[in-house]
Formats: C-alpha cells, sequence, structure tokens
C-alpha cells in the first residue's frame, strides 16, 4: 500500500533541491577537483626533471626521478628546516593550549563586566592585521635578543594564536554542565583539581582540535619566520622554499627540486588532516557556535 506525499511536501523538498542549490553543488565539486588536480600535478612534477618540465608543463614522468627530493633535503636544507618547523610548530601549539585553557575556562564560568570586557578584547584581536604587528614585534624581540630564535618565533605564534584560540575553547568551555564541578567541589576537589581532573578530559575534543589548528597554522606561517630568521640552521619550511627560490634564480632553477620542496611542506599537513580532519571541522562548529 503507497502513501501519497502532500504537495506541500513535494514542493518543500524541490526548493531544498533546487537550481540554486544544485549550482552550488556543482562548484563544490568543481573546486575539489581543481584543488586534486592541482595536488596530483605538484606531485608529478617533482618526480620530473627540468626539461621535461619545461617542454611538456602537465606531462606525466617517464622514469621517476626520486633523486629531487634528496636533491631538495640536502642542497635547499629543507631537512634541517623540517626539524626546526616541527620543533616551533609543537612547542608554539603546547604552549598556546596550557595558557589559553585556564583562560578560557575562566571567561566562560565568571559572568562579570571583567570577564565581558576581556573576551571582547579576545574578540577585537582577531581582526588585527598581523602585517601591522611585524615591525613592533621585531623591535621588542630585538632588544631582548630574541630575534634569530626559534623561541622568539615561538613566542610570536603563542601570542598571535591566543585571540582565536581562546575564543575557540570559550565555547567548548561552556557547553560543559555546572553540575560536574558542582560534583567535585561536593568531593573536595579545589579549583585547580577540578579544572584538570574534570573539565579538561570532558573537554578535550576542543582541546584536540585546537591544538591542531596552531600546529597546521604555525607549520605554513611565513611572514614572521621570513622577518624574524637569518640563520640558515634556524629557517622553517616556508622559509626554506622561499631562500631556494631565489637562490635557483641565479643559478638556473631546477623546477622539479622545487615542486619537491613543495610536497615536503604540504605533505605531513595533508596527512594530518585527512587523518583528523572531520574531527577538526566538527570541534570549530561546536566551539565557535556555542
Amino acid at each position: 500500500m503507497s502513501i501519497a506525499i502532500p504537495a506541500r511536501g513535494r514542493r518543500g523538498r524541490r526548493r531544498r533541491t533546487g537550481p540554486a542549490v544544485r549550482i552550488g553543488g556543482w562548484l563544490v565539486w568543481l573546486f575539489v577537483i581543481l584543488d586534486i588536480g592541482l595536488l596530483l600535478w605538484t606531485f608529478t612534477s617533482s618526480l620530473r626533471g627540468n626539461s621535461d618540465i619545461m617542454n611538456h608543463p602537465f606531462g606525466l614522468p617517464g622514469s621517476p626521478k626520486f633523486g629531487n627530493y634528496a636533491k631538495a633535503l640536502s642542497d635547499g636544507g629543507f631537512g634541517r628546516a623540517a626539524l626546526n618547523s616541527v620543533f616551533t610548530s609543537v612547542a608554539s601549539s603546547a604552549v598556546v593550549i596550557a595558557v589559553a585553557s585556564p583562560c578560557a575556562y575562566v571567561l566562560a564560568r565568571r559572568r562579570t563586566r571583567t570577564s565581558s570586557f576581556l573576551s571582547m578584547m579576545f574578540v577585537l584581536g582577531l581582526g588585527v592585521p598581523l602585517q601591522v604587528l611585524v615591525i613592533p614585534l621585531f623591535i621588542g624581540l630585538s632588544k631582548v635578543n630574541l630575534t634569530d630564535s626559534l623561541y622568539g618565533l615561538i613566542l610570536v605564534y603563542v601570542g598571535l594564536a591566543m585571540p582565536f584560540t581562546v575564543y575557540l575553547l570559550t565555547g567548548f568551555f561552556a557547553g560543559v554542565p555546572a553540575v560536574l564541578e558542582e560534583a567535585a567541589v561536593l568531593d573536595g576537589a579545589g579549583p585547580v583539581r577540578t579544572f584538570l581532573s574534570v573539565i579538561v578530559p570532558v573537554a578535550r575534543g576542543g582541546i584536540t582540535t585546537a591544538f591542531l589548528l596552531q600546529i597546521i597554522s604555525a607549520w605554513n606561517e611565513t611572514l614572521f619566520a621570513l622577518v624574524l630568521l637569518h640563520s640558515q640552521d634556524k629557517i622553517t619550511l616556508p622559509v626554506a622554499l622561499v631562500n631556494f627560490l631565489s637562490t635557483e634564480q641565479y643559478d638556473g632553477q631546477d623546477w622539479g627540486v622545487l615542486f619537491a620542496g613543495v610536497c615536503i611542506i604540504l605533505a605531513p599537513m595533508l596527512a594530518l588532516f585527512s587523518w583528523l580532519g572531520s574531527r577538526i571541522i566538527q570541534g570549530m562548529t561546536v566551539g565557535i557556535g556555542k
């Protein structure tokens, strides 16, 4: 026995899948295909010789030249730069989480004029253009001898990440039921123990999301690393790519090695996002939506 669907329901369903929605879906898939095609072209070009790329830019590698990656790691300095990028990304992310988590927890729980003002200050920090901070930060770090230092760069990354991280984590902590804190207090737990033993485990999804987002941001950051770092043994991967490109302009560009350097930078982040992409997106949606 078939059940007739009301005409109003059919019209509503047609409106949800109307021309605008279908066109939007086609555009999304078009951008996805273009992005995947660009990544595949970058990878295949990293396995080709320089003359082959120049003569046939969109061709496939006849005999893959994996030596391009070895040359990028040695001649381009990408090996040492990769270690520096890992150190600055992980260290800055850990410090950001350690500082921003209790700050966001206090702002989420205390509803006073002071907390509202501080929350507004963090939100306003999201709108500050990073370019206007380059000169003040360079002058300030030079006065304390932290230019050309990975620790100075980590300090900059921590300061830049605080507004967004606090804003994101405040939403997570606001969603934690206050009953859990009351139960912890009845059991004799103090504020610090309550936060570490009760609140942090409940909000670990948001904390993990904030940690991963900061790693991605620090890994891809170029402007401050390019301005603050000068020694070849302290540069990060994006700076190594810029330096390698400028050096090859005088010696004749080896595009295969250059594409190999780009793949070295992209591969860890693509692997990370492929593994934890759904968690990152879900965490951003829940945290910011609070």
